[in-house]
């Protein structure tokens, strides 16, 4: 197990106290134990100088001296012992001090993670001595406002565009049909042209979706997916198994997130195939499973599925039996940037046989 920078920290400044006192002791205790007493220190006191003490004297001097030293000994290292305890303790603290603007940086990081698009209007803004740990954190601040500023921009662009391509698809729309109804031999031209606009417009309408979803949802409420299944999936060659699966969210993205699930599964089925739903609950997370018929997809190609404008591989001629058009290919990163944005997860698996396994899960309300 790898210690953190603040106990590392104690343990060199506890390390560094407890050699330095070490090395303090054991110096004193030289110094004292060098002045062994003379023997002019043993003399009696008022007696000639040349007047020696008995034997007996200097043996008793000899053991005091001796275990005076060793009490000091004992005594030094008992001190050292008790005030190394206290450095250890206050080398904690003040590591811990010196260390708290890391732990707002990493808190503030974590932040933006859980939740990237309010996140990334959060600042550190710390106030601190010039240091290096002030560097970091400004420096930290300014690649967040960058990064801010990018996606707002980035958002802005998708839903000003959208709504600038949506007037002129409509007026071509409204010019092709009424070319249509007062000349009847272009039927025909009209007609595919009304196809193509129409994919034009639900291209758009996808990507002005796609921006939208990409926040995360703040305003919640509460929803049963099974529900919006009811409510999305009512046509014949659907088969839904229906259990509660409470969630809370914006209820527009999710029923969204079902249609594009179901349309998805029922477009690029193949003839005589199935599409069955599943919904229901286990412990704290609501559950959506979505399975079909269809091509046989490569383990290795299914991430690329729920990337913008990547359509589902080896697609049967003649659009399937769901629909005669092309998708936009912005299903599937619609759903994975609504569950997003709901705090949940989406995964996609083949189904044995052909076809996707495309299972959500999102947090059930709290009670």
């Amino acid at each position: 197990m790898r210690l953190t920078i603040r106990a590392r920290l104690t343990l060199v400044y506890g390390g560094l106290f407890l050699v330095a006192g070490l090395a303090l002791v054991g110096v004193t205790y030289l110094l004292v134990a060098g002045r062994v007493p003379g023997e002019e220190s043993t003399s009696v006191a008022g007696s000639p100088p040349e007047t020696k003490a008995p034997p007996t004297w200097s043996h008793v001097v000899d053991d005091t001296w001796d275990d005076a030293l060793d009490a000091l000994l004992a005594g030094g290292l008992v001190a050292l012992a008790v005030v190394g305890g206290v450095a250890v303790a206050v080398g904690w603290l003040l590591a811990g001090r010196l260390l708290r603007p890391l732990h707002r940086v990493t808190e503030t990081a974590r932040r933006i993670a859980v939740s990237p698009a309010r996140g990334l209007h959060e600042r550190i803004s710390l106030v601190a001595p010039e240091d290096e740990l002030k560097e970091l954190a400004d420096a930290f601040d300014v690649m967040i406002e960058r990064l801010d500023r990018s996606f707002d921009s980035q958002r802005r662009f998708i839903a000003n565009a959208s709504h600038e391509l949506r007037t002129p698809l409509a007026v071509n729309r409204a010019l092709i049909e009424v070319a249509v109804l007062q000349r009847p031999e272009v039927r025909d031209l009209g007609a595919t042209l009304l196809d193509v606009s129409a994919r034009h417009e639900r291209l758009i309408d996808g990507l002005l979706l796609l921006a939208r979803s990409e926040h995360e949802v703040i305003d919640r409420a509460y929803v049963d997916l099974a529900d919006l299944v009811e409510r999305v999936a009512d046509d014949a060659s659907v088969d839904a198994e229906l259990g509660p699966a409470p969630t809370t969210g914006n209820a527009v993205l999710l029923e969204r997130l079902v249609q594009n699930l179901v349309d998805n599964a029922v477009r690029y089925n193949v003839p005589g195939g199935w599409v069955r739903v599943t919904s229901g609950a286990s412990g704290d997370r609501a559950l959506l499973e979505v399975r079909n018929t269809g091509p046989v997809v490569p383990g290795y190609e299914i991430p690329g599925l729920f990337e913008p404008f990547r359509r589902y591989p080896r697609r049967p001629a003649g659009g399937g039996p769901g629909g005669s058009t092309a998708g936009a290919g912005l299903g599937l990163s619609i759903v994975r940037a609504i569950v997003t944005a709901h705090g949940g997860d989406v995964r996609a698996e083949p189904n044995p046989g052909g076809g996707l396994i495309v299972t959500v899960t999102l947090p059930r309300p709290l009670p």
